[in-house]
């Protein structure tokens, strides 16, 4: 089985539409994707109506922006359901925030000479609820940098970087109650990409492991090979399972679907602990 665990649609941050997203899933030759889209479940129709008849798997989840000592990480949350009242208020909050804070940052690039502007931005995002990828794009558009992938640097719209806003981020801790709570799975995203900014120490996944967190995503494009070897071993120690993506945005990353991929045995034990939603199978 191919089985790939993070990716996202133009719902929120990817290029690809729900539908596409799946078709696309099929063509990359995957028997499993799940839809991860940044705090929100707006994609989840569309995708698993197309899923159906294709034989492909759709696990439903979401990735959520988390804050712990200053530093900002990612949970991803599968299987949950999605209309359990105190999960779904706080994925609320964070969406709402973003609002603010794409404004805000939208104007800061302005005030640091870049000829963009929030209807520009609006316009990239279409439908999807605005990130900083969005804002990214409309920085190539106007010519300021050549990929997204350069506007992230403390020059533009890296963490602390000169146009950065601060958002409203939920402590990991509890959004690993709330996803429980809810019946979902929680799986740190990308724990070691330290090209992101700074990463938070082993003993923050080890309380993260005690508040309930189910696994670590290991086999991610923005970790090499130590850290990779790292986090099998951490994992090992704190009872956690381990998955594989590609956290894949469309044609906003370079990264492909299926280019990490989940073994099945951690796929089986991701469903096991779930009690708040199931797979759709095509």
């Amino acid at each position: 089985m191919r089985i790939d665990l993070h990716a996202h649609s133009n719902a929120s941050d990817g290029t690809d539409s729900p539908a596409e997203l799946v078709a696309n899933a099929v063509a990359a030759g995957l028997d499993v994707v799940a839809l991860t889209d940044h705090d929100t479940v707006a994609g989840y129709g569309e995708a698993a109506a197309a899923v159906a008849g294709t034989g492909l798997v759709l696990v439903p989840g979401a990735e959520l922006s988390c804050q712990v000592d200053g530093i900002s990480l990612h949970l991803l949350a599968y299987l949950f359901d999605p209309a359990e009242p105190a999960f779904a208020a706080e994925r609320e909050l964070v969406r709402t925030d973003r609002f603010r804070r794409g404004r805000a940052i939208v104007e800061r690039c302005r005030e640091l000479g870049a000829p963009i502007d929030w209807e520009q931005v609006q316009r990239i995002a279409g439908d999807g609820s605005v990130g900083r990828p969005h804002i990214a794009s409309a920085l190539v558009e106007a010519g300021v940098v050549a990929s997204v992938s350069d506007a992230f640097t403390p020059e533009w719209l890296a963490n602390g970087g000169r146009a950065d806003v601060r958002k409203h981020e939920t402590d990991p801790a509890a959004a690993v109650r709330l996803v429980r709570a809810a019946g979902g799975v929680p799986v740190f995203a990308h724990p070691a990409a330290d090209k992101r900014g700074r990463t938070v120490p082993d003993a923050v996944i080890a309380e993260l492991a005690a508040a309930g967190l189910g696994g670590l995503e290991v086999d991610h494009v923005d970790h090499d090979d130590r850290a990779r070897a790292r986090l099998r071993g951490l994992a090992a120690e704190l009872g956690l399972f381990t998955t594989g993506s590609s956290d894949y945005h469309g044609s906003r990353k370079t990264v492909r679907l299926g280019e990490h991929t989940t073994d099945p045995a951690a796929y089986e034990e991701l469903l096991a602990q779930a009690t708040g939603a199931a797979p759709v199978t095509g």
